[in-house]
């Protein structure tokens, strides 16, 4: 099983995600595991589901985060029919402004 992605691994990333204590820490991890381009990705998803959940239409949510429809249309399906982590992870980041 040598190579192979586990679910051990995984769990392990996990794991290290939720062991981060502060935004510095996070910026200095998320640095180091992702590049800088994933960063960007993975922002422009965050905030392409937080204006879907405001009820903006695909046509605005892509003029202002210049995602792909395809990438929108599967973050959609993640916050229409996903496990529920954006939506999440978004109230947490509301309460907190």
């Amino acid at each position: 099983m040598e190579g192979k992605i586990t679910k051990d691994m995984i769990q392990d990333f996990i794991d290290a995600i939720v062991a981060v204590d502060d935004a510095e820490e996070c910026e200095s991890f998320l640095h180091d595991v992702f590049t800088a381009t994933e960063i960007e990705q993975f922002a422009q998803r965050l905030r392409a589901a937080k204006l879907l959940i405001e009820g903006q239409t695909y046509a605005q949510i892509i003029a202002k985060t210049d995602i792909s429809s395809a990438t929108l249309s599967r973050v959609s399906n993640c916050v229409r029919r996903g496990s529920g982590g954006y939506k999440s992870v978004l109230d947490k980041l509301q309460k907190r402004d």
